[in-house]
């Protein structure tokens, strides 16, 4: 008798859900009898030898992005509010919670992906079904237990640009906050320039990061620092961490947010141009 290949990683016990079974297939970490395999509908029996690679505590693979932007920015978030707009499974929030976050509202517009550890929480404000598009002020400020609007915002977020969202995170945030939000070249090009999934020119991965910067320089954001995910995305996509502050902020020792035309060559080298 065979099985789908994301309903036997759930049945094995190798993942907590499906939708965690289509993503560790998707970024090529399941093998069956040692082929990898990239299909969630490949039929597998039960003398099949499945296997996932990397797997650790963390309620999904995108907690070590977050965790790589935290580290090579030097940024702390102990006893900070926090926002974390896409939260999907919640590995994002995860990262910021272990970091010692005071509090963190974890959005996303779906429902019933958080993993339960996160979803119960006490210090989690779970908001599902709310599209990050129409966040503002008094909307944060509703969702916090405190009222406190965020001084951090972690943003992972796929099938829409992230050129749509800074102006409603600006304006949700506090004036001195942190932004530390995952670029995703394949949903910032066109289709047209997607093959397979994939955005494979490096002259396309450098105009995908350098229109978020702008986007973000247009909303008063400057920008403190830029770098490669550790991590490639779904079908193998590079991915890029940046971190924005108003340019207006109060700065702290060091922190400077600057204009984009300052990161350009290094955004140049990051994406192999």
């Amino acid at each position: 008798m065979s099985e789908r290949l994301d309903v036997a990683l759930v049945t094995r016990g190798l993942v907590r859900s499906r939708t965690q079974a289509a993503q560790v297939i998707a970024n090529g970490l399941v093998s069956v009898s040692g082929a990898t395999i990239l299909r969630a509908s490949h039929k597998v029996t039960e003398t099949d030898d499945v296997t996932v690679d990397g797997l650790d505590h963390y309620v999904s693979r995108a907690a070590h992005k977050l965790l790589a932007a935290l580290d090579v920015f030097g940024v702390d978030v102990t006893g900070r509010s926090a926002l974390d707009v896409g939260a999907s499974t919640g590995g994002f929030t995860q990262v910021l919670l272990e970091r010692g976050a005071r509090s963190v509202i974890a959005l996303d517009v779906g429902h019933g992906q958080l993993a339960e550890t996160i979803r119960h929480d006490p210090r989690v404000t779970v908001v599902e079904g709310f599209n990050a598009r129409e966040l503002s002020a008094e909307a944060v400020e509703k969702m916090a237990p405190d009222g406190e609007r965020p001084s951090v915002v972690v943003g992972d977020v796929s099938f829409i640009s992230l050129t749509h969202l800074l102006g409603p995170i600006v304006r949700s945030a506090s004036a001195d906050a942190d932004l530390l939000l995952l670029v995703k070249p394949q949903f910032e090009v066109g289709r047209e320039s997607i093959r397979e999934g994939v955005v494979h020119r490096p002259a396309l991965r450098e105009r995908a990061v350098c229109d978020v910067l702008w986007a973000a320089w247009d909303e008063g954001l400057g920008t403190v620092g830029v770098a490669e995910s550790p991590l490639v995305g779904n079908h193998g996509n590079h991915e890029y961490l940046i971190w924005l502050r108003r340019v207006e902020a109060p700065g702290r020792s060091g922190v400077v947010a600057q204009n984009p035309t300052e990161w350009l060559e290094r955004i140049a080298t990051m994406t192999g141009v």
